[in-house]
């Protein structure tokens, strides 16, 4: 199959976190199954712009990566060099898969897509939450919906999601929905890392005591506000919070940590981490917690289960299926967040055999390659019934 996919950033812009490693681990392996994968994006990095090639063809992994510039209005990443291209290129493919809602790329390619009798998957990628939506932005993305977004939804040939919990949000859209397809996101094998490579923040964190790590964007919807506060009942350990803090709630976070007098075991790792430095946190940590109050999946948790390092989530976190299905960890409500993580911390042999588990589970089930032929197999299914 021909395959076009279309998102507002991709690499190197890690700074947007996992949706840029799980769509491309995504692309990458329907190439290695013998498809023809494009991929058309902007070059926006935050304030920044990635340093790529523009309107030109650049390989990574043999997908295929068009680069388009966006100078206006460029939160919602919008390039009319993009559109452009979209309108001459569209019918070469079999299939459009779009990521993202609230942004322009996906209005442009979902409205060009129907023009031209193409069929499009549309991947909302955890921002079709009724909560996220009444707690940020509120009349704005409401007007967007009913507007815009209400169209693509019910035009598209099948909407994806990663997760149960994924899905259920949607039933909180009075839409006709179009069949809905659930497909976790894969992992990739861990990568090797030495203490050289590492940046001097995250080289003392891994020398120093044991820890517990929170990995992810820093903002409210990670609930670290309760982790937090679950701390105070968590003795003897480090507590390491690592990620990208794109609203400036890390202030706030400090005040609660002084608040519940945790201070001195919380560690800030405030900005974008990738490669050797997230392989390092990643794989030497006791433990992942995610505490959040919502996410459609949460790529953190199988990517420390393929590190043997146990998981414990919160109900809200959707790759709690996946930690319940592999026993890799502990699925709990915000209030037993600190006797679970008690209870691996003291039983290091429970750690070990959760860790086994977790691992075991996640190389069979969760390997991009499959992921990728599932995705494959979904997509052949809507072109023979168009």
């Amino acid at each position: 199959m021909k395959i076009l996919h279309v998102v507002p950033t991709y690499f190197p812009a890690t700074r947007y976190g996992g949706p840029i490693y799980s769509v491309h681990g995504l692309c990458a392996g329907l190439v290695r199954d013998d498809n023809e994968v494009h991929v058309f994006t902007t070059n926006v990095d935050g304030d920044r712009e990635s340093k790529v090639p523009l309107e030109t063809e650049v390989d990574l992994d043999g997908v295929k990566i068009c680069y388009f510039p966006s100078i206006r209005l460029r939160r919602l990443y919008y390039s009319p060099r993009m559109l452009d291209s979209l309108r001459d290129k569209i019918q070469e493919f079999d299939m459009v898969h779009l990521h993202s809602i609230f942004l322009w790329p996906t209005w442009a390619a979902a409205r060009v897509a129907r023009e031209a009798g193409v069929p499009y998957v549309l991947s909302p990628r955890g921002m079709l939450v009724p909560d996220l939506i009444r707690r940020k932005n509120r009349w704005i993305k409401s007007a967007w919906l009913r507007l815009i977004e209400k169209k693509n939804i019910e035009y598209a040939a099948a909407i994806h999601v990663t997760s149960d919990t994924e899905e259920s949000d949607l039933r909180g859209f009075p839409y006709a929905f179009p069949p809905v397809i659930t497909i976790a996101n894969g992992i990739g094998d861990p990568i090797g890392w030495v203490f050289d490579d590492l940046t001097s923040d995250v080289a003392e964190v891994v020398k120093g005591e044991p820890y517990v790590l929170c990995f992810g964007r820093i903002n409210w919807k990670k609930g670290l506000d309760r982790l937090l506060c679950a701390w105070s009942e968590v003795p003897g350990i480090r507590l390491v919070i690592a990620g990208n803090d794109e609203d400036g709630y890390v202030a706030a976070l400090r005040e609660i940590a002084h608040e519940v007098d945790v201070s001195d075991r919380v560690c800030f790792l405030d900005r974008a981490i990738s490669g050797a430095d997230k392989e390092a946190l990643l794989s030497t940590a006791r433990l992942l917690v995610l505490a959040s109050y919502s996410e459609n999946f949460g790529n953190v948790v199988p990517e420390a289960m393929v590190r043997g390092v146990p998981v414990v989530v919160t109900r809200e976190v959707g790759a709690k299926d996946i930690v319940e299905r592999s026993a890799g960890g502990f699925v709990v409500d915000a209030d037993d967040l600190a006797e679970k993580i008690n209870v691996l911390l003291q039983n290091e042999d429970k750690r070990k055999a959760v860790g086994e588990q977790g691992v075991a589970w996640a190389r069979e089930h969760l390997a991009w390659d499959l992921v990728a032929a599932q995705m494959r197999v979904a997509y052949e299914s809507i072109c023979e019934s168009e």
